[in-house]
């Protein structure tokens, strides 16, 4: 990682036809209160014009840098090559279609900074396709160790930071098709770091119809197998994870 007069904050966000969009998330980062940041950009071999207005954004404010991949790859490769590329301090994870508070980045680093914190994460309401507020609002929790994210998978994506002066930057996703975001959380957790919950809520995240996390019941199957195949709990374990994991996330969304 690249040490010298490296900006203070990555922000890595993964692409994928996403046009109508990702101008407005590219904007939530260029209006934060902090400056000193980078938005590595990387498309996964869109077929729309994501990358054309990537790339006119690019031209005209150097800080948002874009990649992409020769072919679709999905998320977990994708996020990859954006690690591979981050050079700040701080890692920041925010999806193409997601939204940020103007004072998301400079509140959460100093919550970070008072607290010694590794990993944080925040508050988040949901919005519409059109960006239009759903009323509805998903709670952080105020620390989540290894089991305690096993209940209660609650770090929103693009709600979450990494230090990595605390928390090396050895970490990949696992190329599965969705939930490397949880898994990440669990490789994470798992080595002994605690992720801070920030109350207040510092980002929008945009529920779109027919997209991948949108399909709740594959997504279940999904954390299943994180549970059972790929951590080995066995099977009264993962159960009991399991269990709380579910009340957890219909809690979220009555």
């Amino acid at each position: 990682m690249q040490k010298n007069n490296r900006p203070l904050v990555s922000i890595v966000t993964p692409t994928y036809n996403s046009e109508d969009f990702i101008a407005h998330t590219v904007a939530s980062v260029q209006a934060q209160t902090v400056s000193d940041w980078e938005m590595i950009i990387v498309d996964d071999a869109s077929k729309d014009g994501t990358k054309a207005v990537v790339g006119k954004i690019s031209k005209a404010d150097p800080r948002v840098k874009l990649f992409a991949n020769a072919t679709n790859s999905g998320a977990a490769v994708t996020r990859n090559v954006g690690l591979e590329n981050a050079t700040g301090r701080y890692l920041a994870f925010l999806d193409s279609d997601d939204l940020w508070k103007p004072e998301k980045l400079a509140k959460q680093i100093a919550f970070m900074t008072d607290h010694g914190a590794p990993i944080a994460c925040t508050s988040y309401d949901l919005v519409n396709e059109q960006g239009e507020a759903l009323n509805k609002i998903i709670h952080s929790v105020p620390q989540l160790d290894y089991t305690a994210h096993l209940k209660n998978t609650a770090i929103g994506m693009s709600t979450s930071m990494i230090d990595t002066n605390l928390v090396k930057n050895d970490f990949r996703f696992i190329n599965i098709r969705t939930r490397q975001d949880c898994y990440l959380w669990i490789t994470l957790l798992k080595r002994g770091h605690i992720a801070f919950g920030m109350p207040e809520v510092l980002a929008s995240y945009r529920v779109r119809k027919g997209s991948i996390s949108s399909n709740k019941f594959k997504g279940m199957k999904k954390v299943w197998y994180l549970y059972y195949d790929l951590e080995k709990l066995g099977l009264f374990r993962s159960a009991y994870y399991f269990f709380f994991y579910a009340f957890n996330a219909l809690k979220k969304r009555l």
